[in-house]
């Protein structure tokens, strides 16, 4: 049956195809989620009345967020593709995909995660002042723990959105279900192996935000 549906699909092709596209989804939503949230907390505290209050700081940080967030995921593949080479040292394989995903992605999340800072009851950040605590106490015992919630949805959208880039990345041979849904679907006019991948992406798709909101209603104590 399923081979009359989709007669030119090759599926140990396929099945390999989906692994890499759950390594480079994997590993990017790990560098995305320590660096965008490196970018966030940086945001917040660098913004008026913070810890670290710095109006040159904040400008830069944001600027930074901001362009990278506003660009077009194919156009910024082409434009790393010199800082990809000289860092992997090819263009091709899922490895090549990880400077784009990650800077494409991780801005995004820097703002997920500077929405859910800044929805913190500020009463609860005077009173962690008031008592003496010191910033990285601060970060560690209040930021964190009382936006975690937010930060799970917001990294659980960004790995979706991930996804999505893996599969543009595969048309420059990343790697992955998109390269096949390309190189052996599109160009090749198989219609049945780009709808197989296609299927396969949206139920990676699915999983990713079932767990996500699993883990979001389970910590969320509101």
């Amino acid at each position: 049956m399923i081979d009359k549906i989709f007669p030119n699909v090759d599926w140990p092709k396929m099945w390999e195809a989906a692994l890499e596209t759950l390594y480079m989804t994997a590993v990017s939503t790990v560098l995305t989620f320590i660096i965008g949230l490196a970018l966030g907390l940086l945001l917040f505290l660098t913004s008026p009345h913070q810890a670290w209050a710095n109006k040159l700081a904040n400008w830069l940080t944001g600027a930074f967020v901001n362009i990278f967030r506003s660009i077009p995921f194919i156009i910024l593949i082409i434009l790393l593709i010199p800082l990809t080479t000289f860092l992997i040292g090819t263009m091709r394989g899922p490895n090549a995909a990880f400077p784009a995903l990650v800077i494409g992605a991780a801005p995004f999340y820097a703002r997920m995660v500077l929405i859910g800072l800044r929805e913190i009851d500020k009463g609860i950040l005077e009173a962690a002042k008031s008592m003496g605590a010191k910033t990285w106490t601060i970060i560690w015992k209040v930021l964190l723990p009382e936006s975690l919630p937010a930060l799970v949805s917001g990294i659980t959208v960004t790995c979706i959105s991930l996804v999505g880039y893996t599969a543009m990345a595969g048309i420059i041979g990343a790697g992955g279900l998109g390269t096949l849904a390309f190189l052996d679907g599109f160009q090749r006019n198989r219609e049945d192996v780009t709808l197989a991948a296609t299927i396969l992406i949206l139920i990676l798709v699915f999983v990713v935000q079932w767990i996500g909101d699993i883990i979001t209603t389970r910590i969320d104590k509101r």
